[in-house]
């Protein structure tokens, strides 16, 4: 009804958007979480020859990004000097390549800076170096991931489902790109709070509730951590 309004009226609901959130049945079995460990994103990220798309596909894992917030990001949001990436804004309602909307980030903890890795700054100077070139009137107000304009999601989900296919690693929706960096974090050791801070949620509650079975998980290595070291102790 919302989105009616806005297309034929004009009516603007970006705030009540942001307040808005979708219905959970306490009652509903969990579905199981797709994601892609780390050796999987690398087969994935091998066979894409596109500069764009290869920031594209890292900004998403490595940074966990929402879609909005991916096509969101222009060059002024790259910080090359102090290796970060500025999330503090999003696009929604994106019907074609002409008509979009920025909206802020869906919560006020999404608001945040990251840090960028090595490789993908790398590739990041490349990717601003060719448009640089190869774009008219380029400017640090064009798009990372488009030009003038944002690249739109249906482009984004094709080219991931056809690199899947190249890879040949299982099929992944672009969100479980947010889930695989979550699952990466916290198998590498990350607390709590620093995996609910880099993905912006607005409470910790919120990052227990959607990876609980991965710290569970994480938990069961300490546990036979413990065990090796007392099993350690009883033969010395």
């Amino acid at each position: 009804m919302l989105n009616y309004a806005t297309d034929w009226y004009g009516f603007s609901f970006v705030h009540v958007y942001r307040k808005m959130h979708n219905f959970n049945n306490p009652n509903e079995l969990p579905k199981e979480m797709l994601y892609f460990t780390y050796d999987e994103f690398q087969k994935f990220l091998s066979v894409e020859k596109d500069i764009k798309f290869r920031c594209a596909w890292q900004l998403l894992y490595y940074c966990g990004l929402r879609i909005g917030e991916l096509k969101g990001i222009t060059w002024k949001d790259i910080d090359f000097e102090n290796r970060t990436v500025s999330i503090n804004k999003q696009i929604t309602q994106q019907s074609c390549r002409s008509k979009w909307t920025f909206s802020p980030p869906k919560t006020a903890k999404s608001n945040r800076v990251l840090p960028l890795t090595k490789v993908l700054l790398n590739d990041l100077e490349t990717l601003k170096k060719s448009d640089s070139e190869l774009l008219f009137g380029f400017n640090d107000s064009y798009f990372v991931i488009g030009d003038i304009a944002p690249q739109i999601s249906s482009t984004i989900t094709a080219k991931k489902n056809r690199n899947c296919e190249l890879a040949g690693v299982k099929q992944i929706r672009i969100h479980d790109f947010r889930h695989s960096c979550a699952s990466l974090l916290i198998y590498k050791g990350a607390n709590i709070n620093t995996v609910s801070k880099f993905l912006g949620h607005t409470k910790i509650e919120e990052t227990l509730n959607t990876y609980t079975h991965l710290y569970k998980n994480a938990l069961t290595d300490i546990t036979s951590l413990i065990d090796d070291m007392n099993e350690e102790l009883g033969n010395s």
